[in-house]
């Protein structure tokens, strides 16, 4: 009797434990995104096809879930559905699916936007402290321009360069800080070309890059419009020449 009594009792534990989802609460970033631009070398392109959304956090005890895009950041009321699923809303009328599948959340499909997913963020607590979006940067920084660069051709040729996922850069004449374009303005003033800002204290500047492989190579942006207008860059002189090691 005592066998069967512990038999039914681990059973239910066991269904309730199936039953009862995981909790998404944490940040969640693009890795397919960051992956894609590693792989092919065109930031631009990877975000396009893999975003637009780059980083989800959510607190479930407050009922909060905020996503970043690179450009703006928005945030709604979570809320649990009867089928285990979660339902943001926002202002406006506008709402977004999530749910879990495996280690992934996964931003259905959508009038707005095409399925997404997104793993969590590594060395990240199970509730969203970090600045919103900061996340991603860190991962795709770190990713797609972490390592040692030596300097091949320009200012300080023969240098060692270190870009760290903090944004700081080190060993680049002229820059003590850089940040990759991810959307908005930068986005649309460099049309078909990726961008970073370089700065020195408080004055910096836009340059357009190639990465490709091993290679990185910064030209000016030289910009085509009028001055009562956007700008819009052109690819100018390449000033560096960076190779990986």
């Amino acid at each position: 009797m005592r066998s069967l009594l512990f038999a039914l009792f681990a059973s239910a534990l066991l269904s309730g434990c199936a039953s009862t989802p995981s909790s998404p609460d944490g940040t969640w970033i693009n890795q397919a995104a960051i992956t894609a631009a590693v792989e092919r070398g065109n930031l631009r392109e990877a975000l396009l096809a893999y975003g637009p959304n780059l980083e989800w956090q959510i607190d479930s005890q407050r009922q909060l879930a905020s996503f970043n895009n690179g450009f703006e950041r928005g945030e709604g009321r979570l809320e649990r559905s009867a089928d285990g699923q979660w339902r943001v809303l926002f202002y406006g009328d506008f709402q977004e699916q999530l749910s879990l599948s495996g280690d992934e959340l996964v931003q259905a499909q959508s009038d707005t936007w095409p399925e997404q997913r997104f793993v969590r963020a590594a060395g990240t607590p199970s509730t969203p402290l970090a600045v919103s979006g900061s996340s991603f940067e860190q991962a795709l920084y770190s990713a797609f321009l972490g390592g040692t660069w030596t300097i091949e051709e320009g200012l300080g040729e023969g240098g060692l360069v270190l870009f760290q996922a903090d944004g700081s850069v080190q060993g680049l004449p002229g820059a003590e800080r850089y940040a990759l374009c991810l959307a908005g303005d930068c986005a649309a003033m460099s049309g078909e070309f990726d961008s970073l800002w370089l700065q020195l204290g408080e004055q910096g500047q836009s340059w357009l890059f190639e990465r490709e492989d091993d290679q990185l190579r910064v030209f000016e942006a030289l910009n085509r419009s009028q001055i009562d207008e956007m700008p819009s860059y052109a690819k100018g002189l390449q000033r560096w020449l960076l190779v990986k090691r």
